[in-house]
């Protein structure tokens, strides 16, 4: 089974992955390195934590092999549902799990975490986000990606916050998902090692760093937060967002 854990970008969806990723290895799955590295798949699992980038019908066959071998393994990815995409999960070939945030706060975060990068001397892949402009029509494409993913009834769907202010009920959403056993001495300890109390910012893989909400009104003016309204004002209520 391959466990496809998915997500916005700058969404705590390193955390997300790790949690899931932890959960399927202590359960009996395969560390997806490993996976990555024993069938060759450097070229399609990237990254530290394993990301498939597109679900492309080349990408997903590439992971399915391993998977119908009977190896069960959790897998990344921040992309929208592709029809092949969506044919394993009805076909019980792959699981889903999808976190979002609110997409200002994930828009700050991008920005920020690019110009950081470049002030580091290693630009990443938010460091083409230069401005508000950029980084406003880079986060509305993952708006989009967001409701291709919530029309997916088979997927489970989770909000950053809610895991971020409400740990026990959403882990366990994810832990019932995966059709674990919550009361288990095994599981129970994955759910603590990722609660986000725990968290450091400097965890390897995780992208955990303020994680704050709802902190694009004290670091974006008004007229910003005017746009941002416009922009993504009808995605936010069907989210669970206040403008």
């Amino acid at each position: 089974m391959i466990i496809l854990s998915v997500g916005m970008p700058r969404a705590g969806s390193g955390w997300y992955y790790n949690l899931t990723h932890d959960l399927v290895t202590a359960t009996g799955g395969q560390d997806a390195r490993l996976i990555r590295q024993r069938y060759r798949l450097q070229n399609i699992l990237t990254e530290v934590n394993c990301n498939i980038g597109a679900l492309t019908v080349r990408r997903l066959l590439g992971v399915l092999l391993p998977s119908l071998l009977g190896n069960t393994f959790a897998i990344k990815a921040h992309a929208g549902l592709t029809p092949f995409a969506l044919f394993l999960i009805r076909q019980d070939f792959m699981q889903a799990a999808y976190i979002y945030r609110d997409p200002r706060d994930a828009l700050l975060s991008a920005f920020e975490n690019g110009q950081r990068a470049i002030e580091k001397g290693s630009p990443n892949a938010f460091s083409q986000l230069v401005d508000f402009d950029a980084s406003l029509n880079f986060m509305m494409n993952y708006v989009r990606i967001w409701e291709t993913w919530v029309k997916c009834p088979q997927a489970l769907h989770s909000r950053y916050e809610d895991l971020l202010t409400n740990y026990d009920e959403e882990s366990g959403r994810l832990v019932g998902f995966l059709k674990l056993a919550r009361e288990s001495q095994i599981i129970r300890d994955v759910l603590e090692k990722y609660r986000p109390e725990q968290a450091r910012s400097d965890q390897k893989g995780l992208h955990f760093r303020q994680g704050k909400i709802g902190r694009f009104r004290q670091k974006l003016s008004t007229e910003q937060q005017e746009i941002m309204a416009q922009r993504f004002g009808p995605y936010l209520s069907r989210m669970g967002y206040e403008e």
